[in-house]
């Protein structure tokens, strides 16, 4: 067998529940998929492509399953706000700035960044995502991004117009493109900016696409009290009754889920994306992840926008996903290091459409990140689970690889110009953010 990528004596974590870590392993990389998993080599393996993974250790890609990538032109800008006065006060009036090539290279710096961090697939939610799909096709990354039927304002009023015409257009346009780097859903932004006339029209433009829905639900107590007033009931309950929740759904944030949105939710078969330093950094509250993994449903991570969180970090994230409610209930063995991982890594990928990706193992797609541990923060070098969750830094990502294809090496990025990206940035901003 002559393999395309041939990654050799690694230490391999393979988010697999029947053999989790692989010491010294090998792994083959054949038309972009795995060919095997193994602590031997097979016989009769050739490959011209060999990296040496010695003292390094293997896993798959990280996946960010809610973020508005192109958000990174607002980074630091406003902080220390509520999120009510942070989004309509501070975050819109930028947005309504934005031009598409704003949000082009904006989404170059989100991606440039979460490659660097090894994120190999991430959830994005944002406007002119014709521009999103553009930069997650020329840099090699897999995207689920999701398009809004609905424009909310004209003439500087919230008017809630009809654009479904759009989104069926974006779907057949980007869905299942580059190579199968993209999947689309609809976009919900949320029960809030939406209303039940709307909710209805979405979820059946979901069902009429045979897609899912990527909404932002439950993320603060003002929520609360607005569902009760427009609906009469909590935004789960209007969800379940417009049927958003009868496709699947990719819902980000529900930190205030009440026992029965959690048993709706669990019902449905929904997944949460846990979102912990924007829901801290914005005073959100904690979710409810320990329950809602007790009780079977897929829970996922998120960094949200880097207007939020400042970074699109999702290493930061595991070890804040473990640590935040080990304290809050005072019991440690609450949310354990493989229990993060798999939060980081295949259930995100089966949140957002790649349910042939997150693990390594044979026929599945070759999204791989290479950590390098020859570092002092990794010594001595015990169990390779804890090591990721509590040691590990974005920085210490060597190698990414996407469908078999290397997108960074040696921390040097394949595929996009880093430097020109922050050069177009860094001029741009100052006409937005007026600095």
């Amino acid at each position: 067998m002559n393999l395309d990528l041939l990654i050799k004596n690694v230490d391999i974590i393979t988010m697999d529940d029947l053999n989790m870590v692989i010491h010294d392993g090998f792994i083959g990389i054949l038309d972009g998929r795995i060919s095997f998993v193994s602590d031997k080599l097979p016989d009769n393996v050739t490959c011209n492509n060999v990296i040496d993974g010695k003292g390094g250790i293997a896993m798959p890609g990280l996946v960010n399953s809610h973020c508005h990538s192109a958000m990174t032109l607002m980074r630091n800008y406003a902080d220390d706000i509520a999120l009510e006065s942070w989004l309509f006060d501070n975050i819109f009036p930028v947005e309504a700035k934005l031009t598409d090539q704003d949000v082009y290279w904006g989404t170059m710096l989100g991606i440039a960044e979460m490659l660097k961090s090894g994120v190999t697939a991430f959830a994005d939610m944002y406007m002119f995502m014709d521009e999103v799909a553009r930069a997650v096709t020329e840099t090699g990354i897999k995207a689920n991004l999701c398009k809004s039927p609905v424009q909310f304002f004209e003439g500087g009023e919230l008017k809630r117009l009809d654009r479904s015409q759009g989104t069926i257009d974006y779907y057949r346009q980007y869905h299942n493109s580059a190579n199968g780097r993209i999947k689309v859903y609809v976009e919900i932004h949320s029960t809030y900016m939406f209303n039940e006339r709307t909710l209805i029209n979405a979820a059946e433009l979901a069902k009429q696409l045979n897609t899912g829905i990527h909404i932002h639900l439950l993320e603060t107590t003002t929520e609360i009290e607005s569902s009760k007033r427009d609906y009469g009931m909590t935004s789960v309950e209007i969800c379940k009754k417009t049927g958003v929740l009868d496709v699947p759904v990719l819902a980000a944030h529900c930190v205030h889920l009440s026992d029965s949105d959690l048993e709706i939710m669990r019902d449905m078969g929904c997944s949460i994306v846990h979102n912990p330093t924007s829901n801290l950094k914005l005073g959100s509250g904690i979710a409810r992840v320990p329950e809602m993994v007790k009780m079977g449903i897929n829970v996922c991570l998120g960094t949200d926008g880097a207007a939020s969180n400042n970074n699109l970090n999702i290493f930061e994230e595991m070890n804040l996903a473990a640590l935040i409610h080990k304290g809050v209930a005072m019991d440690p063995r609450l949310m354990q290091a493989d229990t993060v991982l798999k939060m980081g890594t295949c259930n995100g990928a089966k949140a957002i459409g790649f349910e042939d990706s997150g693990k390594l193992a044979a026929n599945m797609k070759a999204d791989i990140i290479l950590i390098d541990t020859d570092k002092p923060h990794f010594y001595p070098k015990n169990n390779p689970l804890s090591t990721i969750a509590y040691s590990a830094q974005a920085s210490d990502v060597d190698t990414v690889i996407v469908d078999g294809k290397i997108v960074m090496k040696n921390r040097e990025l394949c595929t996009i110009d880093e430097e020109k990206v922050k050069y177009q940035v860094q001029t741009l901003t100052k006409r937005l953010l007026g600095r």
